[in-house]
């Protein structure tokens, strides 16, 4: 009992007269808390991030528990949102899953809200014990990912059947939606509330370089294999090899130092080494983009819905992505951006090299131009993808489960 007095006091949470679980009621002001990993901070982590900050302005309180604690808590900006550490052993650790409940029930929590699969196991089994509802937040194609392998089969196992138990199941794509309904998971539990961002009050004036002056690209994200990094390398040194002036800004950490090892290797024997600048982490994000000319985003496997391209349409930095879910539920080809099809070195070159030279000659009929791009990008992101919408969409998902 002691340790959930001491977790407890940590949290710091305005104090809430207790009137026991909440049932059929509706408080005035919901209590939510965040089960998450913590262990990244990346985009489904810059979602929780965000909704922490927003939710207070719906009538929402928030606190984050994490089961996989690591960078998450130095790197968030909801500094104010109380945070405890409640790590897992292993991942099928459910020990947590008792603490959690405890906690649930001293804090007079309304509902827990997870992000995760092994979260999802936790968070359903706490949820029961402490009979509040659950909802979790799907920011991915779990069965995809990570590479084949056990892992990813135990992921997407425990995912689906903890999702059963969930009273919403919140996707953030219609594509995900699509994903979810066909692993099993009741079409009428799913509610699609697309990821938002903050953007910048005005859409900064900004002229691209001509044709040939350096140009450039960017990519931001945690840096891992299925991002499609090797293929923009790949599609940089074959740029350079045709005459295209071209450099890279990578922004964000590797997600392991052998990956990051072997990216150096790669970089070197493509020649292009003194062409890569790598920024690590950066909490400006928006900075890093004024920084770039182009954002690229190669992902191989589907996605979500990625915040960096969202931040990059709010910017107005011209986009050319990967051809594959999630991409294709924000942006459209030719219209927001420039879309190729995945690990396609050759493809990815020729749209990068066809937008510079469509600076000073388009290059084919009706194709867009570095400007049309950038504004016609940034008023999708206002018009569908803002940080109030979808804290709004998930506070009445709380009222309706409440209810």
């Amino acid at each position: 009992m002691n340790f959930f007095l001491r977790s407890t006091a940590r949290l710091g949470l305005s104090s809430r007269r207790s009137t026991g679980r909440p049932g059929f009621r509706r408080p005035t002001t919901i209590r939510a808390l965040q089960l998450i990993n913590g262990e990244h901070y990346a985009g489904a982590e810059r979602v929780q991030d965000n909704l922490a900050l927003q939710l207070p302005v719906e009538g929402v309180e928030t606190a984050f528990v994490c089961v996989k604690p690591n960078q998450f808590e130095s790197k968030r900006a909801s500094r104010e949102t109380p945070l405890l550490n409640l790590p897992m052993r292993n991942r099928l650790d459910v020990r947590p899953a008792f603490r959690l409940a405890k906690l649930v029930e001293r804090e007079d929590f309304d509902l827990i809200h997870t992000h995760t699969p092994r979260t999802a196991m936790i968070g359903s089994l706490a949820a029961r014990i402490a009979g509040v509802p659950f909802v979790h937040h799907v920011h991915g194609h779990t069965a995809t990912e990570v590479n084949a392998g056990w892992k990813q089969r135990l992921a997407t196992k425990v995912e689906n059947r903890s999702l059963n138990r969930a009273n919403y199941v919140i996707a953030v794509s219609p594509t995900v939606a699509q994903y979810l309904r066909s692993h099993g998971i009741a079409e009428q539990k799913v509610t699609v509330i697309p990821n938002g961002i903050s953007g910048p009050g005005e859409l900064p004036l900004k002229t691209p370089p001509s044709a040939n002056q350096t140009w450039t690209l960017g990519i931001v994200g945690l840096l891992r294999p299925r991002k499609g990094l090797e293929v923009l390398l790949r599609a940089i040194a074959k740029l350079r090899t045709d005459g295209c002036d071209v450099t890279l800004r990578a922004v964000g950490p590797f997600e392991t130092e052998d990956y990051r090892q072997s990216v150096l290797q790669w970089t070197s024997e493509l020649g292009i080494a003194e062409c890569v600048a790598w920024r690590g982490f950066q909490q400006d994000i928006a900075a890093e983009l004024q920084q770039m000319d182009l954002f690229v985003f190669p992902s191989t496997l589907p996605e979500g819905m990625p915040m960096v391209l969202l931040e990059a349409m709010a910017w107005g930095v011209p986009i050319i992505a990967s051809q594959v879910p999630g991409v294709v539920d924000c942006l459209r080809h030719e219209r927001e951006a420039i879309l190729v099809k995945p690990d396609d070195v050759d493809e990815l070159a020729a749209g990068i090299h066809r937008l510079i030279d469509g600076q000073e000659s388009r290059s084919r009929e009706g194709a867009p131009t570095w400007q049309e791009l950038r504004f016609a990008a940034r008023e999708r992101q206002q018009a569908e993808f803002s940080i109030a919408t979808m804290a709004s969409r998930v506070a009445k998902i709380y009222r309706n489960v409440l209810e």
